[in-house]
Order: structure tokens, then sequence, then C-alpha cells
């Protein structure tokens, strides 16, 4: 599900776990830039847009987003951290040209980024949910 990233933003490293109410996740913009957002909303978090960090791609497709006005956009992280059904921690290195997909949803002046995540294909596999990784280089202009 994704619980935890690692992304280099500013010349700066940081780690950063969803139950912080300060998590902000490093989204790629149209121009290549990189701008931090949000992490989703927690219960104690003011706010209308859904709680919780993350977006299951079946309920996109299923328009249950809509109302949000979701947008796609890449996320410019290096590894992120997933707890097996045991509850121990496991970090996953991205490699060159790929990225997480997240969405942003925005309620008026709101806005806040969501992990979307997948059902791993995997039939034995040691996590409920996956973060949807994608990969591809941008065309220069």
């Amino acid at each position: 599900m994704c619980g935890g990233v690692y992304y280099s933003h500013d010349g700066r490293d940081t780690r950063v776990y969803f139950p912080n109410p300060a998590a902000m996740l490093p989204v790629r913009t149209r121009s290549g830039e990189t701008t931090l957002l949000s992490w989703g909303r927690r219960n104690d978090q003011a706010g209308q847009l859904p709680l919780g960090g993350w977006a299951r791609l079946d309920t996109v497709y299923a328009g249950r987003w809509d109302r949000w006005f979701p947008v796609p956009v890449k996320l410019d992280i290096r590894s992120f951290m997933e707890r097996d059904f045991e509850g121990h921690s496991h970090w996953y290195d991205l490699t060159r040209g790929q990225w997480i997909q997240g969405l942003v949803a925005r309620y008026h002046h709101e806005r806040r980024v969501y992990v979307v995540t997948v059902t791993p294909e995997m039939p034995d596999t040691a996590h409920e949910r996956w973060p949807r990784i994608l990969s591809g280089y941008r065309r220069l202009p």
C-alpha cells in the first residue's frame, strides 16, 4: 500500500511515512519541475477530500473519484516502503525511467495527492495492494 517513501527535492533527501500529518509527496509538473503536495488526509485533518493516502485504480476507473476532479500525476520517488502480512517493512527501489502514479484530487481550494494502488498480479505475493508503477521516458521538446 506504500506506507512510506524516500525522495530528493531541492537537494534534500527525505524519508516520510503516511501517518505523519506533514507528509508531502513530490509531484512532477508538466513543465518537468517537481512540487510538493500534501499526501492524502488523516482522520484528524480538516477538509473534504477522502481520508487515507491511496486511491485504488479500480475505483478511479469506476468514477468514484470524479467528484474531486482527479488528475493523474507522476510521483518522483526513489523508493517506497510496504509492509507484508506479518507487519514487516520492506523497501523497494525504483529504477531510472520508473515512477509511481499519483492522483491529485481537489475540492474548492483544497488539493492533495494520493498514491494509486493496484492488486498484485502474483497470486502468492506478500502484499495486499501495490503502488501502480509505470515506466517510460519523457520526450524532449
